[in-house]
């Protein structure tokens, strides 16, 4: 199921923030603990369909339906035109201030860390980044698909990456393909060197393909089940379940 949501904020001159909300097909608003809550941005150009196209919502159902992944909430903002970079967007303001509570009071969401992720593609994928470091205590995951890294958060990132606690890096992963567009491709790589040089772990996929759909499509099974692994492996079974 798959709704669209409208918040009002104050940080974008448009006055709301859009959204579209997948729920797994099992949803129940009384549900405690909640459901894990995964962040999905989209690419530069495109809107929050751009993951209803790649068919996000029939793939989720379909893992969780066979039991390859616990039911989920993905929350799928749309970051509206002109693509401005931080500081001078809004869009992160409306999505962490306005967006993110008013998710969490209407709908059963999980509030640990550890049951948050975020990603993206492309320009979401430089968002996912940006977000994920900046605010590492909300974010237990970053996912980011053929990444570039904003040019204003380069020289920030080291010290980002610095401030975050020994032992609560995020679950990191980074994938594109080996014939994206050289500056997005350089940027990914450096991003990913600077992660090995600092000792971060994380996942790093050169995958053959290009910066397209075609591409997104063919891995986007291979990033639900990288996000849900850890909260699948954290699901009680039936026999902890019994009083």
């Amino acid at each position: 199921m798959v709704r669209a949501i409208e918040v009002p904020t104050g940080y974008l001159d448009r006055g709301r923030m859009d959204a579209r909300i997948y729920l797994p097909p099992c949803y129940d608003p009384q549900a405690t603990p909640g459901y894990p809550l995964l962040v999905l941005i989209h690419g530069q150009g495109f809107t929050p369909q751009q993951w209803l196209d790649l068919g996000l919502p029939r793939r989720a159902d379909a893992l969780i339906r066979r039991g390859e992944a616990p039911p989920f909430i993905v929350l799928m903002p749309y970051d509206p035109p002109p693509a401005m970079r931080p500081p001078h967007s809004g869009f992160d303001e409306a999505l962490l201030n306005d967006l993110l509570p008013w998710v969490t009071a209407h709908y059963a969401v999980r509030p640990e860390r550890a049951y948050w992720a975020i990603g993206g593609i492309s320009r979401g994928a430089a968002w996912a980044i940006h977000l994920g470091l900046r605010h590492w205590e909300r974010f237990g995951a970053i996912g980011g698909h053929s990444p570039p890294v904003f040019w204003s958060d380069g020289l920030q990132i080291p010290a980002w990456l610095d401030a975050i606690p020994a032992g609560q890096w995020p679950r990191i992963y980074l994938d594109i393909g080996d014939a994206d567009r050289g500056e997005i491709l350089r940027s990914a790589q450096e991003f990913e060197t600077l992660l090995t040089e600092k000792g971060v772990p994380h996942q790093w996929h050169l995958n053959v393909g290009r910066h397209e759909q075609a591409y997104w499509n063919a891995h986007l099974e291979a990033y639900l089940r990288w996000y849900t692994a850890p909260w699948a492996a954290a699901e009680p079974s039936p026999a902890e379940e019994a009083p």
